[in-house]
């Protein structure tokens, strides 16, 4: 183990033999992730480091690299399979000199979500990701290809959205609904990340010990502009990389049999505006999708504000798709299982699968990536007389922008090269959404340590 200077942490060598499928990875696909030249050895070493500094606090994507300057890592053709060779790893994932298993499994995770996406997605490859059905498979795919897909088990799973920087009394509030889920046999995907991300699982936890479940489900998906500032928390047990910030989102509606919101900021405002977006199309106006925002009592104020904003933009027949609870995590827990109870009557009657959502619609203006560009946030036509799912489609590209410009090392490079993105659009939504954000930062929700800088201006 090398000695801490003033510019790094402890570190440690090691070589990883993976199992999984990963020992049947073929030599394209080793070569692929062994080839810095084409880019993806870089992205494999954010991704790694990422997951080997779970629980880390920071949400700067470029804080771990500072701290660990000399990381690397290498995959390995062996004829057994491949071997990870670590050089200069965090030392915090390693107990005498051996790396922590939970550790080790996110690690694998990356690797193969990586070579899975290079060798299924990237160029040459035989999919068609210019249509809806294209983009719905190959979500399917990667999803069933991490193992995360279980179709022996009846309904049981909730995601739980909200954000990474939140106030303590909110925190204890996540833990709480997330106990109370657990206690009644609900699994708990989320985003990964700390806040909101951590704390129903933390309380998920304790309740399916207290219950005795032998096989629980704590699922984190994400992408690799987000995994860097939001590390995986260490009770995640099945780590889904998704290849973009829409893919993710599918994944999450898809394998979900219902969603909570906790509050959060830009990030929990664009969930929420994906999912209202498909909900509020006709195609899905008779699918059973309970959506339930909740928080401690003092959080009141910020669902009043949020639901206020829904109400301006998407109309009221946006409210009808979801309910708020304050103060109350057993109410939660049991409006949710009464909901999924309708999921799973609804799809035994439709056919549909209990491990993936087919029956919902997710047009491609919800699928297709989005590239924050100053130019395309200027672009995004947020106007009153459009349909609410399409105006909710430019919304959540807003809202998506200012994510990068917050917390992805891309975005935070254009606005330090460019400066703020613009907003425009009709004057009573630019101010209601002007308002929205400056209470997002008010009660720093935006950032979870040091002085935030907005990345974007609104222009009415």
């Amino acid at each position: 183990m090398s000695a801490p200077t003033l510019q790094s942490l402890p570190t440690v060598d090691a070589s990883l033999y993976p199992s999984g499928g990963l020992d049947i990875l073929s030599r394209d696909e080793v070569a692929r992730l062994r080839d810095a030249s084409t880019g993806m050895h870089d992205l494999l070493r954010r991704c790694a480091l990422a997951v080997l500094t779970s629980g880390n606090a920071s949400d700067d994507p470029r804080a771990a690299r500072e701290l660990y300057p000399e990381f690397d890592i290498q995959v390995e053709q062996q004829d057994r399979g491949i071997r990870i060779d670590l050089k200069h790893a965090p030392a915090m994932a390693f107990v005498d000199g051996v790396i922590i298993r939970g550790f080790a499994e996110l690690l694998f995770a990356v690797v193969r979500d990586l070579a899975y996406t290079a060798m299924e997605m990237g160029e040459g490859c035989n999919r068609n990701l210019r249509t809806s059905s294209g983009i719905t498979d190959a979500v399917f795919d990667l999803l069933r290809n991490a193992r995360a897909l279980q179709p022996s088990t009846d309904p049981n799973l909730v995601v739980c959205w909200g954000g990474h920087s939140i106030s303590r009394d909110e925190y204890m509030y996540t833990k709480n609904v997330g106990y109370e889920l657990g206690l009644r046999g609900l699994d708990i995907c989320t985003g990964c990340g700390p806040g909101a991300m951590k704390g129903p699982m933390k309380g998920a936890t304790i309740a399916h010990a207290k219950q005795r479940q032998r096989r629980m489900r704590y699922i984190g998906v994400t992408e690799p502009g987000i995994i860097a500032a939001e590390s995986p928390n260490p009770i995640v047990n099945h780590l889904v990389i998704m290849p973009d910030i829409e893919k993710r989102l599918e994944a999450f509606v898809r394998i979900g049999h219902g969603i909570v919101v906790f509050p959060g900021g830009v990030g929990t405002a664009e969930e929420i505006l994906y999912l209202l977006g498909i909900l509020l199309r006709e195609e899905n106006a008779q699918l059973p999708f309970p959506l339930i925002l909740t928080g401690p009592t003092a959080s009141a104020p910020y669902f009043e504000q949020i639901d206020r904003f829904l109400r301006l933009t998407l109309g009221e027949a946006a409210t009808s798709r979801y309910e708020i609870i304050t103060g109350d995590a057993g109410a939660v827990a049991q409006r949710m299982v009464a909901g999924i109870r309708k999921v799973r009557e609804y799809r035994i009657v439709h056919k549909d699968s209990f491990f993936f959502n087919w029956s919902i619609d997710i047009p491609l203006e919800f699928q297709r990536p989005f590239v924050p560009s100053h130019e395309a946030m200027a672009a995004l036509d947020l106007h009153h007389g459009r349909k609410p799912c399409d105006l909710a489609a430019d919304l959540r590209r807003a809202f998506s922008g200012i994510v990068a410009g917050n917390v992805k090392e891309e975005g935070i490079r254009r606005i330090e090269q460019h400066g703020p993105f613009e907003i425009h659009g009709d004057p009573d939504m630019m101010q209601s959404l002007d308002a929205l954000l400056r209470a997002f930062v008010e009660q720093r929700r935006m950032k979870i340590a040091g002085d935030y800088q907005p990345c974007y201006r609104v222009v009415a």
